[in-house]
């Protein structure tokens, strides 16, 4: 029990460094919850900060995810015979990340982060889905889209590699929680009126 709080509590604190909004603060002075769509993400860098940026935030965002990840597979032994603390940490990482701390529970919608924990958890499933998101991002010009529907692969790449249940069982509240953050999004491509990236 004592390793299981710690790890989530460590997790949740790394993924609460909310680093979209350091960098936009540093760099412009700015509040990026009060520009474009409020996220501290990768994407509501780009618009303020360029292509660049969003780049560096998304691989930083990333790290964030998986080092926590990582670092419980290794100097952790609870559970291990069914992988659940590094899936604790993963969840501890996405709400961070979403419901940071350090900026009063807001935050951005977990995509990088996700991929991170995922990439951590199994390099093969996470490097397949940050694929599925460039491509489909890259071809439709819609970063949620590409988010969505890389997320929704996830739990089905993770079961065909044959990970443990508590990792595919993350990739499905993962996948929902991210999509529900895209809750907006979705209503907006369904209207025709999500922004697409140039």
């Amino acid at each position: 029990m004592f390793e299981l709080l710690t790890v989530f509590c460590a997790a949740y604190l790394i993924g609460s460094i909310p680093t979209g909004y350091i960098i936009v603060k540093l760099a412009r002075g700015e509040d990026i919850r009060k520009i474009g769509s409020g996220s501290t993400g990768a994407t509501n860098v780009k618009r303020v900060m360029g292509k660049t940026w969003f780049f560096i935030t998304m691989l930083l965002d990333a790290a964030k995810g998986a080092l926590p990840v990582i670092l419980t597979k290794i100097f952790t032994s609870a559970f291990a015979d069914i992988g659940l603390l590094p899936v604790i940490a993963a969840v501890a990482v996405i709400l961070g990340h979403s419901k940071s701390i350090f900026l009063n529970f807001t935050g951005g919608k977990s995509v990088a982060s996700g991929i991170g924990t995922i990439l951590a958890l199994n390099f093969q499933t996470g490097l397949i889905i940050a694929i599925i998101w460039a491509a489909i991002t890259y071809f439709s010009k819609y970063v949620s889209l590409g988010s969505i529907i890389a997320m929704a692969c996830a739990p089905v790449l993770m079961y065909l590699f044959h990970e443990p249940a508590a990792y595919i069982g993350y990739c499905v509240l993962g996948a929902v929680y991210i999509i529900w953050l895209h809750r907006t999004n979705i209503v907006r491509l369904v209207k025709g009126e999500e922004n697409k990236v140039r």
